[in-house]
């Protein structure tokens, strides 16, 4: 059964850090890239970012470049998502994806194919 399971959410002040797990389990890890997307309340969804199969690329929304970065270890099956530097606007639902892309050669912030049920980070100001 493909599952993705969130961890690491919560409050946190203006200009604190939190780091994300993603638990991935159910299919091939490195087959597919996977990505952190958000959604606050009344919005819609964001990408934040992206890692390939391999860990060889990444991508970062213009709004947390430089604030955030993204790993993963395929052999614990765990991807994990530092967020430092954290803003009011910050704050959101943050979904870990995946995306199929078994070339590992590319990965994206506009859409993907799994989605785990997400984590609720708050950044209070």
């Amino acid at each position: 059964q493909f599952e993705l399971v969130e961890s690491g959410g919560g409050l946190v002040q203006f200009g604190g850090s939190l780091r994300l797990s993603c638990a991935a389990s159910g299919f091939k890890v490195d087959d597919y890239a996977i990505g952190w997307f958000r959604q606050a309340p009344g919005k819609d969804l964001e990408g934040v970012s992206c890692i390939t199969g391999t860990g060889s690329m990444t991508e970062f929304a213009d709004s947390v470049k430089g604030r955030f970065t993204i790993s993963r270890n395929n052999a614990k099956r765990t991807i994990h998502l530092q967020m430092n530097s954290l803003l009011p606007e910050d704050t959101a639902v943050y979904y870990c994806t995946a995306l199929y892309d078994p070339s590992s050669s590319s990965c994206t912030l506009s859409y993907f194919d799994h989605r785990g049920p997400g984590t609720q980070v708050t950044v209070s100001s």
